[in-house]
């Protein structure tokens, strides 16, 4: 079977702004919450990862038959590269954690631009439109039923029963 790895510029040029639509939707909402990282960089880090994508399917057409090279192994170094990104944003100051949510919402995002990279546009804008019910609605869920319900962990892992009044 005869594989083709031509990418026509419309092709190029679509994947690289559906990358960054769906990247300005999450920093948007990022930026909303008021998060440190915001619409630039979720929109960067989307276009990026759809950027390697694009070029190392373009460069594996070009080298096809004449030497292996697997388009995987660029998208896999994108996922250390944006985890590196990830954890300079992860903030333990006076016992408390910040950061993870934006962190994590970035790796999402590189993985939006990766799908986008591919051409893989419904699963690009599925996984944007979940990242954004958590990024909004699990949220509201956390703050009403978790952190402020009638159990909250404590650091040495023990339970403590919490009185809540619905006032």
């Amino acid at each position: 079977m005869e594989q083709h790895f031509f990418i026509s510029n419309i092709d190029i040029i679509s994947r690289l702004l559906v990358a960054m639509i769906l990247g300005v939707l999450l920093g948007i909402e990022r930026a909303v919450a008021g998060k440190t990282a915001g619409v630039r960089t979720y929109a960067l880090v989307s276009i990026g990862a759809a950027l390697f994508v694009i070029v190392s399917v373009i460069v594996s057409g070009w080298y096809l038959g004449e030497m292996s090279f697997d388009p995987l192994r660029v998208a896999s170094q994108i996922v250390v590269g944006i985890g590196f990104l990830g954890a300079g944003l992860i903030v333990f100051k006076e016992s408390h954690l910040s950061g993870l949510t934006t962190a994590a919402g970035l790796w999402v995002a590189a993985g939006i631009g990766m799908a986008s990279g591919f051409g893989l546009f419904l699963l690009a804008i599925v996984a944007t439109l979940i990242t954004l019910f958590v990024f909004t609605v699990m949220w509201f869920v956390e703050e009403r039923y978790i952190e402020q319900g009638k159990f909250k962990k404590l650091y040495d892992g023990s339970t403590e029963h919490q009185k809540h009044s619905d006032n």
